[in-house]
């Protein structure tokens, strides 16, 4: 009988553990979020309003775009460190070739709109067909080829601007990125388009699941027939397009194409990979998971700001959400290895 107890108990744990495994990463930002919700919503009246709610919107549209590419190459099991380098170096080129007033005093070359923009998305494939190539033809860790492409991408920002300020851009560039479609800000519909189109992509065509066999289980991935450095490569290039759109939107949103404008998009939008589920391991998680992460972060900016909150707090505060986040995505994979 007790053999037979100490069975049932050891399978009811091991219910329990697969059931953790495969819910924990999902379950925890879930309830994060519901819990900021609740307390910031307690705590200042002015947080729980549907105008606030489009400022929260609005405020993770950039980081919603960067984080869409970014989670096609977490989900390989790799990491691009270059993603706020690469979206203000795309945003300095379209300003670059777009004319700019006397008073700037930069010497750029200005082409029409259209042709600018094309220079902007072009220059962001070109950079990240570097780090493609770095990664999977000459074998360098995408955590130090990314590291030096945000040294390149911090380069070029620099040698195109010499540390003016550009404020020109092409029409199309700013209606997107600060005018509006209807009564929605059109750079939160661009985010809602890239999220969709990323979700479908990941979930309903072969390239998709090739992304998930490679971050899963490399090798099995190559037996079975997947050209795992082809698809390493062509995240990596999508992560530096979206970064570029991002860029580019940026600039209008923001106003201005500077040195150092997305500095912070990198934590952000990996925080907001890492914090809505996905395994840093590569084969879990995807862009439900990245838009949990993006309201979990938005909703914590925007509340922090709400209750007046010191500002050196507010970084802690921060920091110590994305440890929380590495934690639980830690344990959740040795669960899932102990239920394999």
């Amino acid at each position: 009988m007790n053999a037979d107890v100490a069975k049932a108990a050891g399978d009811g744990s091991g219910g329990i553990g697969r059931w953790l495994a495969g819910h924990l990463t999902n379950l925890a930002p879930l309830v994060t979020l519901l819990f900021l919700c609740l307390v910031f919503s307690l705590m200042a009246p002015s947080f729980a309003t549907v105008d606030n709610l489009g400022n929260i919107m609005r405020q993770v549209s950039i980081t919603a775009i960067i984080a869409t590419g970014l989670t096609f190459v977490i989900l390989t099991a790799e990491i691009d460190l270059s993603v706020a380098s690469i979206a203000n170096a795309v945003g300095i080129v379209v300003a670059y070739f777009t004319l700019q007033e006397t008073y700037v005093n930069i010497a750029n070359v200005p082409v029409p709109g259209a042709v600018a923009i094309m220079f902007a998305l072009l220059a962001a494939f070109a950079l990240g067909a570097v780090n493609a190539v770095g990664v999977t033809i000459i074998g360098i860790p995408s955590f130090i080829m990314t590291l030096a492409m945000m040294q390149i991408g911090a380069g070029i920002s620099a040698m195109l601007v010499r540390g003016q300020i550009a404020y020109a851009i092409p029409d199309p560039v700013r209606f997107l990125g600060s005018g509006t479609i209807g009564p929605f800000p059109s750079i939160v519909v661009v985010a809602c388009l890239f999220l969709l189109v990323g979700h479908l992509v990941l979930t309903y065509t072969r390239f998709g699941r090739y992304v998930y066999m490679v971050g899963g289980n490399r090798e099995a991935a190559e037996f079975s027939g997947v050209n795992v450095k082809l698809v390493i490569a062509a995240v990596m290039i999508i992560s530096a397009v979206c970064c570029g759109v991002a860029g580019m939107l940026g600039v209008a949103y923001y106003g201005s194409a500077q040195q150092n404008e997305f500095d912070d998009y990198l934590l952000d939008s990996i925080a907001a990979v890492v914090v809505g589920g996905t395994s840093l391991f590569g084969g879990q998680g995807g862009i439900p998971n990245t838009i949990l992460g993006l309201l979990v972060l938005g909703v914590l900016n925007n509340g922090l700001d709400h209750i007046d909150i010191d500002s050196f707090l507010k970084v802690l505060i921060r920091g110590l959400i994305l440890l929380l986040a590495l934690v639980i995505n830690v344990y959740a994979q040795r669960l899932r290895n102990r239920a394999a």
